[in-house]
């Protein structure tokens, strides 16, 4: 039971990490599956969750790896576009500061 207690403290600490990390650049995602596999090492529900992710994880890696270059290179763009977003919206929400009225400020457009 200690171990069981342990594990599931251990895995919501990691998982709430992750969370927490996921709208700023960094390893949000890969710190929560982390966690998720700290759960995995005693809950069954944990594992079947895990193996999901991994499996999908690898379909869309082959996938995108069997695509031509000009669409690996849009869904690239497409992916650069979002994290660009995702950073805008922290820091605008959390220091209330408008990246792209700075950038224009200081190269005076």
């Amino acid at each position: 039971m200690i171990l069981r207690v342990s594990v599931a403290i251990a895995g919501l600490a990691v998982v709430a990490l992750g969370i927490l990390l996921i709208p700023l650049p960094g390893p949000g995602w890969f710190i929560v599956i982390g966690g998720l596999a700290i759960w995995a090492v005693e809950f069954t529900w944990a594992k079947k969750l895990l193996n999901f992710t991994r499996r999908n994880v690898r379909a869309w890696t082959s996938w995108i790896g069997r695509q031509p270059l000009p669409l690996r290179s849009v869904i690239g763009v497409v992916g650069l576009i979002f994290v660009a977003a995702v950073v805008w919206a922290s820091v605008k929400v959390s220091l209330d500061i408008d990246l792209i009225t700075e950038t224009r400020n200081v190269f005076g457009w």
